[in-house]
């Protein structure tokens, strides 16, 4: 049975986001080990999303709930956030409707703004790191492999990816009216991984001429080698921070790398020339992870411009990058995800009808072959007795001068004629859920008594079960 478990900007704060995607890396191991049951666990986890996808070996008949309590239980232990929390914020999806869910996830159509190309790549390393914790299985590496199949293929037969705009774009959209001269501005890039080149080519398309970036990681100089920008080192830090009129920043590191203190030892250098104000003086701020940052020794010249009246900073981070009192800063405006989902346009202004199809034609295709191949162990059992019946004959007509190998040939085109039949009626049983009819067939005409494993069980019992798709809250 497959299971989803979701959090996301549709049902969650941003708090509680952030704090599930700190610790999401360690969650899918914890909860195969708290629940015997579970053959499987991926988790995926990005800026607006949390989600848990789980191959349960029950029959569908059997409740889910512990397996779910289970998973809830690890996700806080790894993640800090209460149970209760996770009780009233996690929506559940289950049976056939986890795949169209996940699919219509990967083609970008629950992001914040719909049709977004980043999800792809965040579902696909999902899974490349269930493979290397060993917490995937059979049936989740089918699902995902069929969601990439149908997000490229959303992708290439509709116009939803050029129609949807990145959370970068996004972003600089809602920018624009307060930057009069995008040529004009200064802007200090935090960050240098992929959501750092995305900024850095929208900042571009803008206009923007005067980018600097800094690395928490050290990889500034790198990273502004291969782009022909300029970058900042820790000392310059808090100096560049103060100067900028637009900050972006889109670091995966945790903590808060600009916070109130950092921009106003800014300021207060720039202001004085004197290093650091005086009640930073020989001493280096720390954000709320302890990690120390070196604040700007450096005497600005007569001709240095002053720490910019008016700043906008952009936290794209999650874990956020920005302490939300920056905002108490005077001239300070910060405008972080939450914000931005605000503003996102509404999901039917850029969803197309075609790429809902694509996704509901999709999972419904994925359910059907997971119902036609859970009647595979009747099948080969019939197969097996048939042919062991086959060769007893084979071998007979060889013993009485089947010299030629027509008898042979004869009796191979008949097997196959007559097991053409019972092959075509294990799909379309399989599909409309009559499973026990196909088994009781193979009792009654061979005395073939096959026992489905519980997972087959579950398919057969879930192709039944109208109320096995869609999401109920947990």
């Amino acid at each position: 049975m497959l299971i989803c478990l979701s959090a996301s900007h549709k049902n969650s704060s941003f708090d509680v986001l952030e704090k599930l995607s700190v610790g999401a890396h360690s969650t899918a191991t914890g909860m195969l080990e708290r629940h015997g049951a579970l053959s499987g666990a991926v988790v995926v986890a990005t800026c607006n999303r949390f989600e848990a996808y789980l191959d349960l070996d029950e029959p569908f008949g059997v409740s889910p709930i512990p397996a779910v309590n289970a998973v809830i239980d690890a996700v806080s232990a790894s993640t800090g956030v209460t149970a209760d929390t996770l009780r009233d914020t996690l929506d559940l999806v289950h049976g056939n409707g986890v795949a169209e869910h996940l699919f219509a996830v990967t083609s970008g159509l629950e992001s914040v703004v719909v049709g977004e190309g980043e999800i792809a790549g965040q579902v696909r390393r999902a899974l490349e790191a269930a493979r290397a914790a060993g917490t995937t299985s059979p049936e989740l590496e089918r699902l995902f492999q069929r969601a990439s199949q149908t997000s490229r293929g959303v992708k290439n037969r509709t116009g939803i990816g050029s129609a949807g705009r990145s959370l970068v774009r996004l972003a600089l959209e809602l920018a624009e009216s307060r930057v009069t001269d995008w040529a004009q501005t200064r802007v200090l890039l935090v960050g240098t991984g992929r959501y750092a080149g995305a900024s850095l080519a929208a900042l571009r398309d803008r206009g923007a001429e005067d980018v600097r970036v800094y690395s928490p990681s050290g990889r500034g100089l790198k990273f502004a080698a291969s782009h022909g920008i300029t970058a900042v080192g820790d000392t310059d830090f808090a100096r560049e921070a103060a100067l900028a009129d637009l900050i972006v920043t889109c670091t995966t590191v945790e903590g808060h790398v600009i916070d109130a203190s950092l921009l106003e030892a800014g300021r207060a250098n720039l202001a004085t020339g004197s290093g650091i104000a005086a009640a930073h003086a020989g001493q280096a701020h720390t954000d709320q992870t302890g990690a120390a940052h070196p604040l700007c020794p450096v005497r600005p010249t007569p001709n240095e411009p002053a720490a910019a009246s008016r700043q906008l900073v952009i936290d794209l981070g999650l874990p956020r990058n920005v302490d939300p009192e920056v905002a108490s800063v005077a001239g300070v405006e910060l405008l972080d995800l939450e914000t931005v989902r605000l503003h996102a346009p509404l999901e039917e202004l850029n969803a197309t009808s075609d790429a809902r199809q694509l996704v509901g034609k999709a999972a419904r295709k994925f359910s059907a072959v997971a119902e036609e191949q859970s009647l595979a162990p009747a099948v080969v059992a019939l197969r097996t007795h048939v042919f062991g019946l086959l060769d007893s004959e084979i071998e007979r007509a060889r013993k009485r001068g089947d010299d030629d190998g027509q008898t042979e040939s004869a009796l191979r085109h008949l097997v196959g004629v007559l097991l053409h039949t019972p092959m075509v009626r294990s799909r379309e049983l399989a599909r409309d859920g009559e499973h026990e009819a196909y088994l009781r067939g193979l009792d009654a005409l061979f005395g073939l008594k096959v026992e489905l494993p519980a997972s087959n069980v579950a398919i057969a019992a879930r192709a039944t079960d109208a109320g096995g798709s869609g999401p109920t809250a947990s």
